[in-house]
C-alpha cells in the first residue's frame, strides 16, 4: 500500500481540516490528492531536491515524491544562497519549486544513493546546521524514518514552528498527517504571528527553540498573549539556559514545558523531562541506546542515517554515535551543558561556556549571551563574552563584569566583553 493510500484510509470520516493558516483551512483529502502532473518525469530513485515551505504545494509534492519512491532533499527558500552547494552535495537529479521542475546533469554516483535504489526504498539528505564547517549531507532511508508513524499515537493542533528542511519539521509534518492532527501555519516566524496564529487556531502545541522563548520573554508578550489553549511547548535543536526555563514556568504555570534531543544523523528519539522545570531529560524508546563516555553522551539508534554523501561515517564499528554533547548525570537522566568545542581550559583550570553565560542571563537587562575561549600565550585559553542588552537597558560592562566577580571564581571571568548583538540565524537559533 503506498503513502497516499494509507493516509486516506486513516482519514477516512474525518472531517477537520489537517492544514490551516490565515490564507487556507484544507482536509488531508485535498492535500493528498492534488494534481501531480507536474512531477510526471520523476521516477523512483532520483534524488529530487524540493524547495518549499509548510504550505499545500510543497506538502503535497512532498508525499507524493515519497510514494513514487525518489530521494527527498527538503530546502526553504531562507537558504537560498546555500542550494548549489546542496544541490551538488547530495547529487540532486531534479529541482522542484512553486509546482515548477527543473532537471539536472551529472555524471558522479554514490555507494549509498546506489543502495537505497537496490532497496527500491524513498530515501531522505538532510544537512546538518552546525555553526563550524561546511554542512554534511545525511541520507536516511525513508521507509525506516516512517515506520515509527505505524503505531497510532496521540496528536494535537500543532504550530509548525521548525522548518521544512528540519527533521523535527518533517517529524512533526508526518506525525500529524499519520495520526489526523492539525498542521496550524503562522503568516511569519515572528513572535506576534506565532502568537497569533496560536490564539486564533487554538493551538495546542508549540514546538520551538530556546532562543526563541527567550524573545518571547523579552517582547513582554509573555504571560498577557500566551492563549489558554496552548497547554504544551517543545524546546530543542539547542541548549536552554535554566534561568529562562524557570521564568517561563513561573510566568505560564498551566503549560508544560517539554525537552527534546534529536540529531539530523539520529532520526528521532524519545524524551522524558524530570519535570516541566528541569533540564534533565531521560533519552530511549524502542531501538534506542545510550551511554556516557568520559562525560559525553553516545547514542546506538537503530533508525541512524545510512551515513553522510559528503562526509566519512561518524559511528564506531558498534555503531555508536558520539553526539559530542557534554552532559550532567542524575541517575537516569542526563542533561546538556554544552559541546566538546565549548570547553574552556584556563591554565589548566577546565570549565563550560554555558557555566559563564548562565550566570550572565541572570541578569535582568541582559537577552543574550555568546561565551567563546581565544588563545592566550600565558594561560593557554582566555576567556571572551558578547553580550547582547534587553532594548533600552542601561547596564555597562563594568557592571556585568563586577556581577560575574561576585559569581564566578576569576579564572572564569572574561577577559573581554563586548556589547552587541549575538548572531542569531533563521531557525532562531544562536550562531
Amino acid at each position: 500500500m503506498g503513502l497516499r493510500d494509507l493516509l486516506r484510509l486513516r482519514w477516512d470520516g474525518v472531517s477537520q481540516p489537517f492544514l490551516v493558516s490565515a490564507d487556507a483551512h484544507l482536509s488531508a483529502h485535498e492535500v493528498i490528492d492534488s494534481d501531480f502532473s507536474h512531477l510526471t518525469e520523476i521516477q523512483a530513485g532520483d534524488v529530487v531536491a524540493l524547495i518549499g515551505d509548510f504550505e499545500p504545494r510543497s506538502i503535497s509534492d512532498l508525499i507524493e515524491l515519497i510514494d513514487r519512491g525518489a530521494i527527498l532533499v527538503p530546502l526553504t527558500n531562507d537558504t537560498t544562497s546555500s542550494h548549489e552547494y546542496f544541490f551538488e552535495s547530495a547529487l540532486v537529479d531534479f529541482v522542484v519549486s512553486d509546482g515548477k521542475v527543473q532537471k539536472r546533469f551529472h555524471s558522479e554516483e554514490h555507494p549509498l544513493i546506489q543502495e537505497l535504489r537496490r532497496r527500491k526504498h524513498p530515501g531522505l539528505v538532510l544537512f546538518s546546521t552546525g555553526t563550524t564547517g561546511r554542512p554534511k549531507a545525511i541520507l536516511h532511508d525513508m521507509s525506516k524514518f516512517l515506520a515509527r508513524f505505524e503505531t497510532p499515537r496521540p496528536t494535537y493542533r500543532t504550530v509548525n514552528f521548525l522548518l521544512f528542511d528540519h527533521i523535527g519539521g518533517i517529524n512533526t509534518l508526518l506525525h500529524t498527517l499519520f495520526n489526523t492532527g492539525v498542521v496550524i501555519a503562522p503568516a511569519e516566524r515572528t513572535i506576534s504571528s506565532v502568537l497569533k496564529a496560536c490564539e486564533e487556531f487554538s493551538a495546542e502545541v508549540l514546538p520551538t527553540t530556546p532562543t526563541f522563548l527567550r524573545f518571547m520573554l523579552l517582547s513582554g508578550q509573555i504571560p498577557d498573549r500566551v492563549p489558554a489553549c496552548l497547554k504544551l511547548i517543545t524546546y530543542g535543536t539547542e541548549r536552554m539556559d535554566q534561568p529562562t526555563l524557570n521564568r517561563l514556568c513561573e510566568l505560564l504555570p498551566d503549560v508544560d514545558f517539554r525537552q527534546t534531543f534529536g540529531m539530523s544523523e539520529l532520526g528521532i528519539v524519545r524524551v522524558k523531562s524530570k519535570s516541566r522545570d528541569s533540564l534533565f531529560m531521560k533519552i530511549g524508546g524502542e531501538g534506542v541506546t545510550t551511554r556516557v563516555v568520559n562525560g559525553v553522551l553516545e547514542v546506538l539508534a537503530e533508525n541512524r542515517m545510512m551515513g553522510y554523501l559528503n562526509a566519512d561515517s561518524p559511528f564506531d564499528r558498534e555503531g555508536w554515535y558520539n553526539t559530542g554533547d557534554v552532559v550532567e548525570v542524575d541517575g537516569e537522566y542526563i542533561s546538556v551543558i554544552g559541546r566538546t568545542n565549548e570547553v574552556i581550559n584556563v591554565g589548566g583550570l577546565k570549565f563550560m561556556a554555558s557555566e559563564v553565560e548562565r550566570v550572565a542571563l541572570e541578569l535582568p537587562q541582559v537577552s543574550l549571551v555568546k561565551v567563546e575561549a581565544k588563545s592566550n600565550p600565558i594561560t593557554g585559553q582566555h576567556v571572551e563574552m558578547t553580550v547582547q542588552r534587553v532594548p533600552d537597558a542601561n547596564i555597562s560592562v563594568s557592571e556585568i563584569r563586577q556581577y560575574l566577580s561576585d559569581r564566578l571564581p576569576s579564572h572564569m571571568i572574561p577577559a573581554r566583553i563586548k556589547l552587541d548583538d549575538v548572531s542569531v540565524g533563521h531557525r532562531f537559533k544562536r550562531a
